[in-house]
């Protein structure tokens, strides 16, 4: 007798824990819809800096929240983009009309996430890897984009790959 994979299912101890399992299995369907993509506008201060100098727009809070409204206000966005990932800064942020982003999002059937990692350190004694840092303070932080209204959330890890890399010890402190 062969048994179909469908009858089959595994089910965690984070699974039957977690008391928000639910929600969370509905918001991975929702942004895994098929056709539609993520919206990375993550970008720290500096890099959203460089985007905005490539146009001749000085990086002022200013004007990094008047070019992510015009990304989050484009016709038919919600057509093909399913999630937006947001900077700290952005989650707070609102349109010039005093509308919440991620109410905007919502209202449009984006889902809304933030960037939890605080950034990328050198690490000492390797060839220019690095080290994810963030997780000091990670759960009140979870706790307040949540409250925010963010419904997922990225965590982003780099490892530089070539000859002898990544080293034990980057996949180790990443």
């Amino acid at each position: 007798h062969s048994v179909s994979q469908a009858a089959l299912s595994m089910t965690s101890a984070f699974e039957l824990e977690n008391p928000y399992i639910e929600e969370m299995k509905l918001t991975a369907r929702r942004i895994a819809r098929q056709g539609f993509g993520i919206l990375a506008t993550d970008e720290s201060i500096p890099t959203a800096g460089k985007r905005l100098a490539s146009i001749g727009v000085d990086n002022e809070l200013e004007n990094r929240r008047a070019f992510r409204e015009l990304l989050y206000t484009a016709p038919d966005l919600n057509k093909y983009i399913s999630g937006v990932i947001m900077f700290d800064e952005t989650l707070y942020q609102s349109t010039a009309d005093g509308v919440r982003f991620v109410r905007l999002l919502r209202e449009r059937g984006i889902d809304v996430g933030i960037k939890v990692d605080t950034g990328l350190q050198p690490l000492f004694g390797t060839d220019g890897e690095t080290a994810t840092q963030g997780l000091d303070g990670l759960r009140p932080r979870c706790k307040a984009y949540r409250a925010e209204g963010a419904t997922f959330a990225k965590w982003r890890a780099v490892l530089k790959v070539g000859h002898g890399m990544p080293s034990e010890r980057a996949i180790a402190d990443n």
